[in-house]
């Protein structure tokens, strides 16, 4: 069974960093493809970053050059290192995985919660 599980959020002041980690905690399998999601409060579901088992990387316009995903595919791990942030990054953050490039997101997170002061 699948399960993923985040750590690392919390609360921080603006210009301040976070590590947040997602990872697998039942069986790991080869997926292709990891990201990061956030939906703030009355805002939609936006993507953050995403990783692929080739070490393609993808950014949602807002983090790009504060942002830095990284991970292991075959593991299930995915990092987010979040360098500078800003109240705007306010969100509860999920993780959340697909198999295939045409599959969607069927495995996900519960969700952290990210807060920063200004």
């Amino acid at each position: 069974q699948v399960q993923l599980v985040e750590s690392g959020g919390g609360l921080v002041q603006a210009g301040d960093s976070l590590r947040p980690l997602c990872a697998n905690s039942g069986r790991t399998f080869n997926t292709y493809e990891m990201a990061w999601f956030r939906q703030a409060p009355g805002k939609e579901r936006e993507l953050v970053a995403s990783i692929n088992g080739g070490g393609n990387t993808d950014y949602g316009d807002s983090v790009k050059g504060r942002f830095t995903v990284s991970g292991d595919t075959t593991k299930n791990t995915v990092y987010l290192q979040m360098n500078d942030l800003k109240p705007e990054d306010t969100a509860i953050y999920r993780c959340a995985t697909r198999i295939d490039p045409f599959d969607i997101y069927k495995y996900w997170s519960q969700g952290t919660q990210v807060t920063v002061s200004s």
